[in-house]
Parts: structure tokens; sequence; C-alpha cells
């Protein structure tokens, strides 16, 4: 079948990373403080691959003749986001971090926001977590009318919206117009995100109509080599909306973990000679950024139990390699992603995996694609190819 398989376990961070002072998540790693807290983890499946062998990790312990390669990655580019991270592993460095902003947007932002989507007013407009601010001002936003503008330690600019209330195709029409009419220039935020809700005051909760804008690659990432040179390249779930869909050839919609497992699965069917791209949204929008462990691991629970059934759809052709964009600790008292090594498991069927020790950048994954598919690039990182 000659596929590569790319799962992204979204937050599924190692420990922290040499700056991460920089961005004050000294201390952070998910997957160990999470262990710590629980008590201890069981994984079965990552075990045998090798995930006890990366980092000490408490209940998993390392194996001796593990079934995938191992090692860690190091992000070199700045930031600490899923864009920034994303494009990473596509082979690119960004240089220059995106914009944040801690004390809200500014004045100018706001007010072309609302002039340019014939709003009468916003709500909010300050870091936040997105359940604390619905549950905080969703009973106003559906009197007012008003939309609820709000973002977090990442470059984002959020909006959530009642679908009932405020609609979900005009809040998609807003965020476009935030997208692509006020966030440019020095205010050109990573990602525009659609938070759509329902429920009524005192039970509101967030759907799965989650939509992101996001600002296009400055540059060709492995996707556009590999479509290039005639080789597929299937994006499931939120890879689709993180590359703005350049350089993807197949769009598969996923909006769950068991979904993106499932798309996984059944592109492995379809497909050969492919680049299939996931990405798992629960770990992170879920448990992560809402400072749950215990979620947070039964996720990973479900997802381990989930993982035979993809080794199973694999033939000794085929290649699947396991990772993160970076780390979200839920047992920090930040709600926000953590600067973190990410875990590398490189599997391929009936092979006993090696060390692959700590990796310069991310982007040793996009040579690795590359060179797998044979294909010449003038993209960054070393390629690990076994």
């Amino acid at each position: 079948m000659n596929n590569f398989v790319i799962i992204i376990l979204d937050g599924v961070g190692v420990g922290e990373l040499p700056d991460a002072n920089l961005y004050s998540d000294q201390g952070s790693n998910t997957l160990g403080n999470m262990a710590d807290y629980v008590g201890g983890m069981n994984l079965p499946n990552l075990q045998k691959m090798g995930l006890g062998n990366i980092i000490p990790i408490r209940g998993i312990v390392p194996i001796e003749k593990p079934t995938a390669s191992y090692g860690k990655l190091t992000e070199i580019s700045k930031g600490k986001d899923s864009t920034t991270g994303h494009w990473e592993i596509g082979g690119l460095e960004i240089s220059k971090e995106f914009p944040l902003f801690p004390n809200g947007f500014p004045d100018n932002v706001i007010n072309d926001f609302i002039s340019q989507s014939h709003l009468k007013g916003i709500l909010g407009n300050y870091p936040a977590s997105g359940t604390e601010i619905i549950k905080s001002l969703g009973e106003e936003h559906i009197k007012t009318g008003f939309p609820i503008v709000y973002t977090s330690g990442d470059s984002v600019f959020q909006i959530a919206a009642h679908e009932k209330y405020f609609g979900l195709d005009r809040l998609y029409e807003i965020c476009k117009i935030a997208r692509y009419e006020i966030l440019t220039g020095e205010y050109e935020v990573g990602r525009v995100i659609a938070r759509p809700f329902i429920g009524e005051p005192g039970s509101f909760t967030r759907t799965t109509n989650r939509k992101d804008y996001s600002v296009s690659p400055f540059s060709d990432t492995i996707l556009d080599y590999l479509q290039k040179n005639e080789i597929n390249t299937i994006a499931i779930g939120k890879i689709n909306d993180l590359f703005n869909y350049k350089g993807i050839t197949k769009q598969v919609v996923s909006k769950s973990n068991n979904e993106g497992v499932n798309g996984v699965i059944e592109s492995l069917k379809k497909y050969d000679n492919s680049l299939i791209f996931v990405n798992l949204v629960d770990f992170d929008v879920y448990y992560g950024h809402r400072n749950d462990p215990e979620g947070f691991y039964k996720a990973l629970i479900e997802f381990d139990n989930r993982l035979p059934e993809i080794l199973n759809s694999l033939d000794e052709s085929d290649r699947l390699l396991l990772t993160a964009d970076h780390g979200n600790d839920p047992t920090s008292k930040s709600t926000d992603h953590s600067r973190e090594y990410t875990p590398l498991l490189f599997f391929a069927k009936n092979k006993t995996g090696i060390e692959l020790g700590t990796r310069k950048t991310f982007s040793d994954i996009a040579q690795t694609v590359a060179e797998f598919f044979k294909v010449n690039n003038s993209l960054k990182g070393e390629s690990f190819l076994l």
C-alpha cells in the first residue's frame, strides 16, 4: 500500500523545552505530570510501541524490544500554538511568533470588526476559558445579540455565539470578516475560531461545529511537495484548517478522536501511495484546556484501545508516526498550551524499534516523509527513515 500515516495526539507533550521559562511553562510535562496525578497510567498498546522508553511515565515501563522506534522532538519555531507546531512538522521554521493579545484586542480592531460585520456590539474581549466565558456571558449574549469575543495564551481570535439565537451561518460569516478583512498585518493572528454553543442559561454546551480560519503557510510544506509530485495527501479533521487547505488532495471531516481514527482506517483501505495526516483533537480541546487530567487519561485509554485497529490495517510497506504539536499539561494552573518536547513513535510492521534520540526539530518528520516518497525538497530537518 505504501502509505505514510501521521497521527497528531494534540497537546500530548513529554516535558518542558529548554526555553520553557520564556513562556512561563517551567515544570510542564503533560504525560509525566498527568501519570503522577492519576496514580499511574495503563496504556498497554502504546507501552509496547515504546512510549515508556521516551521519558519516565508512572505505570508505563520501558520495553526491551519495542515495536516502534522512539524518541522526542524539539520545537525550534517561536510559539506553542497548533498552527506553529503543524507548520514545523510540515517542514517550516517560524521565526516570528504570531501576535498575542493578553489584554484583549485593541479598540481599532474591535471597532472595525463591529462595523464591517454590521454588529451593534460585542461582549468579552479578554483572555478566557471557552467554557467559562459562555457560562459568564451566554445569557447576556442571547439578550443583546452581541457575539462573545475572547482570546487565550495562543494567537487566536475566538468568537462564541449561540447556534439558535445567533445562527451558525452568521457566526461563520463574521469569522470570515475577522479573518480576511480585519486581522491582517500586525494583527494577523494564527487562527480565527468559530465557537458555537447551544442550551439555555445555566446549561450552555459547546458543539462540534467549531470551525478554524487559519492563515496559509508562508511557503510550501511537505504537503505541497507531495501534491506536486502527484502523491495523494489525505487530511483528516483539523489538519485541513491548520494548513488552510493548502497542499491537500483529499479532505476528510472529523470532529472527534474516534472519527479521526475511523478516518485513518478508512483511508488506509481506500488509498495507496498516500500521506494520511490526522489530528486527534479531544485531548487538547476537552481536557488539556479544561485542566482535566482524569478526562485526558480516559481519552488516552480510548485511543490506546483503538490503536490495534490501526496497526492491523497496515502492511509492511506502510509507516505510522505518532507525535504531538505542543504540550497542554492539564495539571498546571494555566489552561493554555505548554512549551514542551513532543513524543516520537515510528512504527514499521515486523521491525523492532530503535532509539531515535532527541530530534533537533519537528521538521525531521517532513524530511522522513519526503525520503519515504522519494521527493526532493528544500525543507528543514533530517530524515530518520528506517
